[in-house]
């Protein structure tokens, strides 16, 4: 797998709004995340993908996140190191380009905001 710039991955981490933080702020009891239903349904899209991007098999997404999870995003809980270690590895890949990533970000952000 092919490293990435990631900045806007880092400051994905850096924001530190991980769910446990978020709930707890917002009074939200619910244990799991409302965006955690949408990520498990992009990975099954992922895993069944049949396109000529170079999409990684189930095994080879389900790896580069375990090892990314372990060592360079080790400090965020689960889901949230799921989600973006699902989102390095789509940069890496060429899938999703930083740009692209910070817009798609951005319009989550406004939609919430509005």
């Amino acid at each position: 797998m092919a490293d990435v710039d990631g900045g806007v991955v880092r400051a994905m981490v850096d924001r530190d709004q991980v769910w446990p933080k978020m709930a707890a702020k917002y009074g939200v009891e619910n244990p799991v995340p409302p965006w955690k239903t949408s990520l498990d349904g992009l990975c099954d899209a992922l895993d069944h993908a049949a396109c000529e991007a170079p999409v990684p098999s189930f095994k080879e997404r389900r790896d580069e996140e375990d090892a990314l999870s372990a060592t360079v995003y080790s400090d965020l809980p689960y889901p949230e190191n799921q989600l973006v270690s699902l989102a390095h590895s789509l940069l890496a890949r060429g899938i999703l380009t930083e740009d692209e990533l910070r817009q798609r970000l951005s319009d989550v952000r406004r939609r919430l905001e509005a």
